[in-house]
Formats: C-alpha cells, sequence, structure tokens
C-alpha cells in the first residue's frame, strides 16, 4: 500500500466544507420538514440502536443533496441503516418527503455539519460503511482549505470506520478526484480496492445530478477504499 505524503492543507479554525444555502422550499416540503423531521430527524444525542429500534451495519451519507440516491439505496438494503447529513432544507425536506412516500424505516436524517457530529457523537470503529457523493468541489484554490476530503478530515472520518468498513467518494471534479486518490491512498489505515479509481459500484444509484454532469462533458470517478486495520471487509 502507497505511503506517499499529502502536503498539509492549512490550518483553519472552523472552516466550513460547506456554503449554507436556503432556496426555495415548496409548500410539500415545508409540511415534510414540519410533520417528519421530528419523527426521522436525529441531533447530537444520537444512538443508532436508539433511533433505529435495532442493532444494524450503519451507513453514513455526507451530504445527501435532494435524497434520491439514499432513498433508493436504503430500499434496496433493509438489512442496513442509513444516516444522511445535510445543511440545505429542500434536500433535507426531499429525502423526508421519499422516506415516508417509499415506507422506508431505516432512515434518519441530521440537519448540520458532518464533521462535527462524527467528531463530537459518532462512536470510533461505529460504521460499516461512509459515502460521500459528489462533494463541494471548490474549485478555486483559495477555497481548497474547505474541501472534506483533506487529510485532517479523512483521518477522522476513517476513524468512525469499524475494521473493514468501506470509504466511498464520487465526483465529477478531475483534479478534485486526484486530489482526493492522494489523501485517501496516503492515510496508512486505509486501502484501495481498485487500481486507482473504482468502476461505478451497482449500489451507487446514477442520480440527476450525476446525469447533469455526464451531459456536460465531465467524467465521473469513483474512489472506493477499505479500513484495514484489524479486519475484513463488511460491505
Amino acid at each position: 500500500m502507497s505511503t506517499e505524503s499529502v502536503p498539509a492543507e492549512p490550518r483553519m479554525a472552523r472552516v466550513r466544507t460547506f456554503q449554507p444555502r436556503r432556496g426555495r422550499v415548496s409548500d410539500r416540503h415545508e409540511d415534510a420538514l414540519a410533520r417528519l423531521l421530528p419523527v426521522y430527524g436525529v441531533d447530537e444525542s444520537f444512538e443508532a440502536a436508539t433511533a433505529f429500534g435495532r442493532s444494524a451495519p450503519l451507513i453514513l451519507e455526507i451530504g445527501s443533496g435532494m435524497g434520491q440516491a439514499t432513498a433508493e439505496m436504503a430500499a434496496a438494503d433493509p438489512g442496513r441503516d442509513y444516516l444522511a447529513v445535510e445543511v440545505h432544507p429542500p434536500g433535507i425536506a426531499n429525502l423526508l418527503w421519499l422516506v415516508e412516500e417509499r415506507g422506508l424505516r431505516n432512515v434518519r436524517v441530521f440537519d448540520g455539519d458532518a464533521l462535527d457530529f462524527a467528531r463530537g457523537t459518532l462512536p470510533e470503529a461505529s460504521l460499516a460503511a461512509l459515502h460521500v457523493y459528489f462533494p463541494d468541489p471548490w474549485p478555486k484554490p483559495r477555497h481548497h482549505k474547505r474541501r472534506i476530503i483533506q487529510a485532517g478530515h479523512v483521518e477522522l472520518l476513517r476513524s468512525r470506520l469499524a475494521p473493514g468498513g468501506v470509504f466511498h467518494c464520487a465526483t465529477d471534479w478531475a483534479e478534485y478526484a486526484e486530489r482526493m486518490l492522494k489523501v485517501l491512498t496516503a492515510d496508512p489505515e486505509l486501502e484501495n480496492t481498485a487500481e486507482g479509481f473504482a468502476a461505478r459500484p451497482g449500489h451507487r444509484p446514477v442520480t440527476k445530478f450525476e446525469r447533469r454532469g455526464v451531459a456536460a462533458g465531465r467524467e465521473i470517478f469513483d474512489l472506493v477504499f477499505r479500513r484495514v486495520q484489524g479486519g475484513s471487509a463488511t460491505g
């Protein structure tokens, strides 16, 4: 496994990896937030067994967007639980609406900063998988410090994976994909499951956002790594 060093990102206090956006919330979404967030939402007191009413492998979805991919994966994978973290109100509302419409019992939603949540709430080695699909690429060099896939953040998130747990990223931004590959490869407790970039796993749905990227001529990159310390793959 490569141990190529990756230059450290600037140490910045409380630099957010997201830009809060209010956006327009439809009447349907306002209704979903009012009725369903108290039912399916979680806060910093989250405990998986209590939130889901069972003990099952837990998947963390960072930046679930409008929720289509999360809902589709959860529906196809009822034996595992999905915790979606998002900050965009219309996206949170749409996922809640999909959860109700499809009768999904294995989805919960956290409205807030995924890194703060991982650091303050999630126990170490508590996740079977971690998904970071199409995060904001922050393309301007002066904004690279806001990217979620950088060494310090990866170390934190990887520590929440159980041995054998999967760290799966996807992006349509080529420069960011190369950077992700270097950062993930350099982590001493992660191993690449492919030679370089991976083929898109069948369980990752193709979303409307991804189709727009392809239509614009952008290539899609998947990176699938596994935590190697002390265990074998869990999925």
